[in-house]
Protein backbone atom coordinates (compact mmCIF):
# COMPACT_ATOMS: atom_id res chain seq x y z
CA UNK A 1 0.00 0.00 0.00
CA UNK A 2 1.58 3.24 -1.16
CA UNK A 3 1.24 6.38 0.94
CA UNK A 4 2.20 10.01 0.50
CA UNK A 5 3.07 12.83 2.89
CA UNK A 6 2.91 16.42 1.67
CA UNK A 7 3.65 19.66 3.49
CA UNK A 8 2.05 23.03 2.79
CA UNK A 9 5.38 24.43 1.52
CA UNK A 10 5.68 21.85 -1.27
CA UNK A 11 7.82 19.07 0.25
CA UNK A 12 6.41 15.64 -0.70
CA UNK A 13 7.43 12.13 0.35
CA UNK A 14 6.32 8.79 -1.06
CA UNK A 15 6.44 5.75 1.20
CA UNK A 16 4.62 2.65 2.32
CA UNK A 17 1.36 2.89 4.22
CA UNK A 18 0.55 0.89 7.32
CA UNK A 19 -2.32 0.89 9.75
CA UNK A 20 -5.50 2.14 8.07
CA UNK A 21 -6.13 3.48 4.59
CA UNK A 22 -7.37 7.03 4.26
CA UNK A 23 -6.42 10.69 4.15
CA UNK A 24 -5.76 12.87 7.19
CA UNK A 25 -4.68 16.45 7.89
CA UNK A 26 -2.70 17.92 10.75
CA UNK A 27 0.32 19.85 11.90
CA UNK A 28 3.43 17.77 11.14
CA UNK A 29 5.74 17.65 14.18
CA UNK A 30 8.54 15.42 15.45
CA UNK A 31 9.29 13.62 18.73
CA UNK A 32 12.85 12.67 19.74
CA UNK A 33 11.98 9.92 22.25
CA UNK A 34 13.68 6.57 21.65
CA UNK A 35 10.69 4.62 22.96
CA UNK A 36 7.19 5.25 24.26
CA UNK A 37 5.43 5.37 20.89
CA UNK A 38 2.23 3.95 22.42
CA UNK A 39 2.11 6.64 25.10
CA UNK A 40 2.70 9.25 22.41
CA UNK A 41 -0.06 7.89 20.18
CA UNK A 42 -2.59 7.91 23.04
CA UNK A 43 -1.65 11.29 24.54
CA UNK A 44 -4.64 13.62 23.91
CA UNK A 45 -2.15 16.51 23.61
CA UNK A 46 -1.37 15.25 20.09
CA UNK A 47 -4.90 15.86 18.82
CA UNK A 48 -4.58 17.74 15.52
CA UNK A 49 -1.02 16.62 14.82
CA UNK A 50 0.77 14.14 12.56
CA UNK A 51 3.71 12.86 14.59
CA UNK A 52 7.13 11.91 13.22
CA UNK A 53 9.42 9.70 15.32
CA UNK A 54 13.11 10.53 14.94
CA UNK A 55 14.18 7.10 16.20
CA UNK A 56 14.37 4.96 13.05
CA UNK A 57 13.02 1.57 14.24
CA UNK A 58 9.51 1.67 15.71
CA UNK A 59 7.08 -1.07 16.78
CA UNK A 60 9.56 -3.66 18.02
CA UNK A 61 7.88 -4.15 21.42
CA UNK A 62 4.30 -4.05 20.18
CA UNK A 63 1.25 -2.64 21.92
CA UNK A 64 -0.36 -3.45 25.26
CA UNK A 65 -3.44 -2.02 26.96
CA UNK A 66 -1.65 -1.14 30.22
CA UNK A 67 0.60 1.49 28.62
CA UNK A 68 -2.18 3.56 27.07
CA UNK A 69 -2.55 7.19 28.21
CA UNK A 70 -6.21 7.33 27.15
CA UNK A 71 -8.88 5.09 25.67
CA UNK A 72 -7.61 5.35 22.07
CA UNK A 73 -4.93 7.03 19.92
CA UNK A 74 -5.38 10.77 19.33
CA UNK A 75 -2.69 11.50 16.71
CA UNK A 76 -4.03 12.32 13.27
CA UNK A 77 -1.31 10.28 11.57
CA UNK A 78 2.02 8.56 12.31
CA UNK A 79 5.33 8.85 10.42
CA UNK A 80 8.27 6.48 10.94
CA UNK A 81 11.41 5.37 9.12
CA UNK A 82 10.94 1.62 9.55
CA UNK A 83 8.15 -0.50 11.02
CA UNK A 84 9.46 -3.50 12.91
CA UNK A 85 8.16 -6.74 11.37
CA UNK A 86 8.28 -8.42 14.79
CA UNK A 87 6.79 -7.38 18.14
CA UNK A 88 9.04 -9.13 20.66
CA UNK A 89 7.70 -8.46 24.15
CA UNK A 90 5.83 -10.78 26.58
CA UNK A 91 3.49 -7.87 27.43
CA UNK A 92 2.56 -7.24 23.80
CA UNK A 93 -1.07 -7.85 22.82
CA UNK A 94 -0.92 -6.76 19.16
CA UNK A 95 1.42 -5.14 16.65
CA UNK A 96 1.59 -1.42 15.99
CA UNK A 97 0.22 -2.02 12.48
CA UNK A 98 -2.79 -3.91 13.87
CA UNK A 99 -3.39 -1.26 16.53
CA UNK A 100 -3.46 1.68 14.11
CA UNK A 101 -5.62 -0.29 11.70
CA UNK A 102 -8.11 -1.10 14.46
CA UNK A 103 -8.52 2.58 15.30
CA UNK A 104 -8.51 3.86 11.72
CA UNK A 105 -5.21 5.74 12.01
CA UNK A 106 -3.04 6.20 8.92
CA UNK A 107 0.70 5.55 9.11
CA UNK A 108 3.58 5.89 6.64
CA UNK A 109 7.01 4.25 6.71
CA UNK A 110 10.00 4.08 4.41
CA UNK A 111 10.52 7.83 4.03
CA UNK A 112 13.61 9.84 4.91
CA UNK A 113 12.54 10.99 8.38
CA UNK A 114 15.93 12.60 8.95
CA UNK A 115 15.36 14.89 5.99
CA UNK A 116 11.81 15.62 7.16
CA UNK A 117 12.89 16.46 10.71
CA UNK A 118 15.72 18.71 9.51
CA UNK A 119 13.22 20.52 7.28
CA UNK A 120 10.80 21.05 10.18
CA UNK A 121 13.65 22.18 12.42
CA UNK A 122 14.86 24.71 9.86
CA UNK A 123 11.49 25.94 8.57
CA UNK A 124 9.16 25.24 11.50
CA UNK A 125 6.22 22.88 12.00
CA UNK A 126 4.04 22.73 8.88
CA UNK A 127 0.48 21.86 8.00
CA UNK A 128 0.48 18.55 6.18
CA UNK A 129 -1.57 15.76 4.65
CA UNK A 130 -0.99 12.01 4.89
CA UNK A 131 -2.81 9.96 2.27
CA UNK A 132 -3.07 6.47 0.83
CA UNK A 133 -5.73 7.66 -1.63
CA UNK A 134 -4.25 10.59 -3.54
CA UNK A 135 -0.86 10.24 -5.24
CA UNK A 136 -0.84 13.61 -7.04
CA UNK A 137 1.82 15.85 -5.42
CA UNK A 138 0.22 19.11 -6.60
CA UNK A 139 -3.18 18.07 -5.28
CA UNK A 140 -1.71 16.99 -1.94
CA UNK A 141 0.26 20.21 -1.44
CA UNK A 142 -2.80 22.30 -2.27
CA UNK A 143 -4.96 20.38 0.21
CA UNK A 144 -2.28 20.69 2.89
CA UNK A 145 -2.04 24.45 2.38
CA UNK A 146 -5.83 24.83 2.55
CA UNK A 147 -6.20 22.72 5.72
CA UNK A 148 -6.98 24.52 9.01
CA UNK A 149 -4.25 25.78 11.35
CA UNK A 150 -4.01 24.91 15.04
CA UNK A 151 -3.62 28.58 15.97
CA UNK A 152 -6.77 29.93 17.56
CA UNK A 153 -8.52 26.55 17.58
CA UNK A 154 -10.01 25.07 20.76
CA UNK A 155 -9.14 21.35 20.67
CA UNK A 156 -9.72 20.85 24.39
CA UNK A 157 -13.47 20.54 23.88
CA UNK A 158 -12.80 17.48 21.69
CA UNK A 159 -10.68 15.57 24.21
CA UNK A 160 -12.14 16.45 27.63
CA UNK A 161 -14.42 14.13 29.61
CA UNK A 162 -18.17 14.75 29.49
CA UNK A 163 -18.96 14.48 33.21
CA UNK A 164 -17.02 14.36 36.52
CA UNK A 165 -15.60 11.05 37.74
CA UNK A 166 -13.32 9.82 40.52
CA UNK A 167 -10.03 8.30 39.44
CA UNK A 168 -8.67 5.48 41.58
CA UNK A 169 -6.52 2.76 40.07
CA UNK A 170 -3.05 1.32 39.80
CA UNK A 171 -2.04 2.19 43.36
CA UNK A 172 1.57 1.17 43.92
CA UNK A 173 2.09 -1.85 46.16
CA UNK A 174 2.58 -0.92 49.82
CA UNK A 175 1.03 2.52 49.43
CA UNK A 176 -2.09 3.90 51.06
CA UNK A 177 -3.38 6.14 48.27
CA UNK A 178 0.26 6.11 47.22
CA UNK A 179 1.44 7.69 50.48
CA UNK A 180 4.05 5.59 52.36
CA UNK A 181 2.90 4.66 55.85
CA UNK A 182 -0.57 6.10 55.40
CA UNK A 183 -1.09 9.76 56.25
CA UNK A 184 -3.64 12.31 55.18
CA UNK A 185 -5.13 12.02 51.70
CA UNK A 186 -5.85 15.33 50.01
CA UNK A 187 -8.84 15.90 47.75
CA UNK A 188 -7.92 17.32 44.35
CA UNK A 189 -10.12 18.63 41.56
CA UNK A 190 -8.45 18.01 38.19
CA UNK A 191 -9.63 19.97 35.16
CA UNK A 192 -9.43 17.58 32.20
CA UNK A 193 -8.05 19.42 29.19
CA UNK A 194 -6.73 16.15 27.76
CA UNK A 195 -5.28 14.58 30.88
CA UNK A 196 -2.96 11.57 30.67
CA UNK A 197 -3.65 8.46 32.73
CA UNK A 198 -0.12 8.45 34.14
CA UNK A 199 -0.63 11.93 35.60
CA UNK A 200 -3.74 10.68 37.40
CA UNK A 201 -1.84 7.62 38.66
CA UNK A 202 1.00 9.81 39.90
CA UNK A 203 -1.45 12.01 41.79
CA UNK A 204 -2.95 8.89 43.37
CA UNK A 205 0.47 7.56 44.30
CA UNK A 206 1.38 10.81 46.04
CA UNK A 207 -1.65 10.73 48.27
CA UNK A 208 -4.31 12.59 46.30
CA UNK A 209 -7.92 11.51 45.91
CA UNK A 210 -8.64 12.82 42.43
CA UNK A 211 -11.98 13.81 40.98
CA UNK A 212 -11.72 14.73 37.30
CA UNK A 213 -13.95 17.52 35.98
CA UNK A 214 -14.68 18.47 32.35
CA UNK A 215 -12.64 21.44 31.16
CA UNK A 216 -15.86 23.44 30.91
CA UNK A 217 -16.58 23.14 34.64
CA UNK A 218 -16.92 26.70 36.00
CA UNK A 219 -15.14 28.03 39.07
CA UNK A 220 -18.40 27.84 41.04
CA UNK A 221 -18.62 24.08 40.53
CA UNK A 222 -15.01 23.55 41.59
CA UNK A 223 -15.49 25.79 44.65
CA UNK A 224 -18.63 23.90 45.66
CA UNK A 225 -16.62 20.65 45.55
CA UNK A 226 -14.30 22.13 48.25
CA UNK A 227 -11.03 20.54 47.11
CA UNK A 228 -7.73 20.81 48.97
CA UNK A 229 -6.09 21.66 45.67
CA UNK A 230 -6.77 22.16 41.96
CA UNK A 231 -4.85 20.57 39.09
CA UNK A 232 -4.78 21.99 35.54
CA UNK A 233 -3.92 19.28 33.04
CA UNK A 234 -2.05 18.97 29.78
CA UNK A 235 -3.94 19.12 26.51
CA UNK A 236 -3.80 19.99 22.80
CA UNK A 237 -3.81 23.14 20.73
CA UNK A 238 -3.64 26.86 21.33
CA UNK A 239 -4.06 27.80 25.03
CA UNK A 240 -5.41 31.26 24.17
CA UNK A 241 -8.41 29.63 22.48
CA UNK A 242 -9.51 27.87 25.68
CA UNK A 243 -10.97 31.01 27.21
CA UNK A 244 -13.32 29.24 29.62
CA UNK A 245 -10.47 27.42 31.41
CA UNK A 246 -8.48 30.63 31.60
CA UNK A 247 -11.48 32.32 33.21
CA UNK A 248 -11.91 29.44 35.68
CA UNK A 249 -8.22 29.45 36.60
CA UNK A 250 -8.26 33.21 37.13
CA UNK A 251 -11.22 32.87 39.50
CA UNK A 252 -9.57 30.07 41.49
CA UNK A 253 -6.20 31.77 42.05
CA UNK A 254 -6.01 32.79 45.68
CA UNK A 255 -8.80 30.42 46.73
CA UNK A 256 -7.02 27.06 46.37
CA UNK A 257 -3.50 25.75 45.85
CA UNK A 258 -3.05 25.16 42.09
CA UNK A 259 -0.64 22.98 40.13
CA UNK A 260 -0.52 23.11 36.31
CA UNK A 261 1.28 20.98 33.73
CA UNK A 262 1.90 21.79 30.04
CA UNK A 263 -1.30 23.33 28.61
CA UNK A 264 -2.38 23.87 32.22
CA UNK A 265 0.81 25.89 32.74
CA UNK A 266 0.09 27.97 29.64
CA UNK A 267 -3.52 28.70 30.58
CA UNK A 268 -2.43 29.59 34.10
CA UNK A 269 0.11 32.00 32.62
CA UNK A 270 -2.67 33.65 30.62
CA UNK A 271 -4.90 33.76 33.72
CA UNK A 272 -2.11 35.56 35.61
CA UNK A 273 -1.80 38.26 32.96
CA UNK A 274 0.86 36.82 30.69
CA UNK A 275 0.93 36.07 26.97
CA UNK A 276 1.62 32.91 24.98
CA UNK A 277 3.20 32.43 21.57
CA UNK A 278 3.82 29.57 19.16
CA UNK A 279 7.27 27.99 19.03
CA UNK A 280 8.98 27.42 15.70
CA UNK A 281 8.88 23.64 15.92
CA UNK A 282 8.00 22.94 19.54
CA UNK A 283 9.55 20.73 22.21
CA UNK A 284 8.66 17.05 21.93
CA UNK A 285 10.74 14.22 23.32
CA UNK A 286 12.28 12.74 26.45
CA UNK A 287 15.66 14.46 26.58
CA UNK A 288 15.12 18.20 27.15
CA UNK A 289 17.41 19.83 29.77
CA UNK A 290 15.70 22.17 32.22
CA UNK A 291 17.24 24.11 35.14
CA UNK A 292 15.41 24.54 38.44
CA UNK A 293 16.30 28.17 39.12
CA UNK A 294 15.84 27.74 42.87
CA UNK A 295 18.20 24.79 43.32
CA UNK A 296 20.30 25.20 40.13
CA UNK A 297 19.84 21.48 39.50
CA UNK A 298 19.43 20.26 35.93
CA UNK A 299 16.56 17.93 35.07
CA UNK A 300 16.29 15.89 31.89
CA UNK A 301 12.62 16.19 31.07
CA UNK A 302 9.86 14.79 28.90
CA UNK A 303 8.11 17.47 26.84
CA UNK A 304 5.29 17.87 24.36
CA UNK A 305 4.21 21.40 23.50
CA UNK A 306 4.10 23.82 20.61
CA UNK A 307 3.21 26.98 22.53
CA UNK A 308 5.05 28.74 25.36
CA UNK A 309 4.36 31.37 28.01
CA UNK A 310 6.37 34.49 27.18
CA UNK A 311 8.72 35.14 30.09
CA UNK A 312 8.81 38.92 29.61
CA UNK A 313 5.01 39.16 29.66
CA UNK A 314 4.99 38.09 33.33
CA UNK A 315 7.62 40.56 34.53
CA UNK A 316 5.07 43.11 35.74
CA UNK A 317 2.91 40.58 37.58
CA UNK A 318 3.38 38.77 40.90
CA UNK A 319 4.92 35.75 39.19
CA UNK A 320 8.49 34.46 39.34
CA UNK A 321 10.14 32.04 36.89
CA UNK A 322 11.19 28.77 38.53
CA UNK A 323 12.44 26.65 35.61
CA UNK A 324 14.26 27.50 32.38
CA UNK A 325 14.85 25.48 29.20
CA UNK A 326 18.60 25.28 28.60
CA UNK A 327 18.27 24.77 24.84
CA UNK A 328 16.37 27.94 23.95
CA UNK A 329 15.96 29.74 27.31
CA UNK A 330 12.16 29.57 27.21
CA UNK A 331 10.09 29.51 30.39
CA UNK A 332 9.55 25.99 31.79
CA UNK A 333 8.08 26.78 35.21
CA UNK A 334 6.64 29.58 37.32
CA UNK A 335 5.18 30.29 40.75
CA UNK A 336 3.00 33.03 42.20
CA UNK A 337 4.81 35.20 44.76
CA UNK A 338 1.76 35.59 46.99
CA UNK A 339 -0.52 32.57 46.46
CA UNK A 340 0.19 28.78 46.55
CA UNK A 341 0.16 28.48 42.76
CA UNK A 342 2.85 26.93 40.55
CA UNK A 343 3.19 25.18 37.21
CA UNK A 344 5.66 23.60 34.79
CA UNK A 345 5.71 23.40 31.02
CA UNK A 346 7.16 19.89 30.86
CA UNK A 347 5.80 16.47 31.94
CA UNK A 348 6.97 15.24 35.37
CA UNK A 349 4.89 12.05 35.07
CA UNK A 350 7.67 10.67 32.82
CA UNK A 351 5.57 8.58 30.47
CA UNK A 352 7.59 8.19 28.38
CA UNK A 353 10.70 9.82 29.75
CA UNK A 354 13.08 10.21 32.71
CA UNK A 355 12.03 10.39 36.36
CA UNK A 356 14.01 13.52 37.30
CA UNK A 357 10.91 15.67 37.88
CA UNK A 358 8.78 13.33 40.00
CA UNK A 359 9.43 15.59 43.02
CA UNK A 360 6.89 18.10 41.67
CA UNK A 361 3.98 15.91 42.77
CA UNK A 362 5.43 15.88 46.30
CA UNK A 363 5.85 19.66 46.05
CA UNK A 364 2.12 19.90 45.36
CA UNK A 365 1.47 18.06 48.63
CA UNK A 366 3.77 20.40 50.50
CA UNK A 367 2.09 23.46 48.97
CA UNK A 368 -1.30 22.16 50.10
CA UNK A 369 -0.01 21.38 53.60
CA UNK A 370 1.31 24.92 54.00
CA UNK A 371 -1.81 26.59 52.61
Amino acid sequence: MKAWLALEDGLVFEGEGFGAEGEVYGEVVFNTSLSGYQEILTDPSYKGQIVTMTYPHIGNYGINSKDEESAHPWVEGFIIRELSPVASNPRSEETLDQYLSRYGKVGIQGIDTRRLVKHLRDHGAKKGILSTLDGDPKSLVRKAAESPSLVGVDLVKEVTCRKPYEFKENIAEGFEWGLPGGGKNYKVAALDCGIKQTILRKLNQHGFQVTVFPASAPAEEITKFKPDGVFLSNGPGDPAAVTYVIKTARSLVGKFPIFGICLGHQMLGLALGGNTSKLKFGHRGGNHPVMDLRTKKIEITSQNHGFVVDLDSLSHHEVEPTHLNLNDKTLEGMAHKKYPVFSVQYHPENSPGPHDSDYLFQRFREVIERA
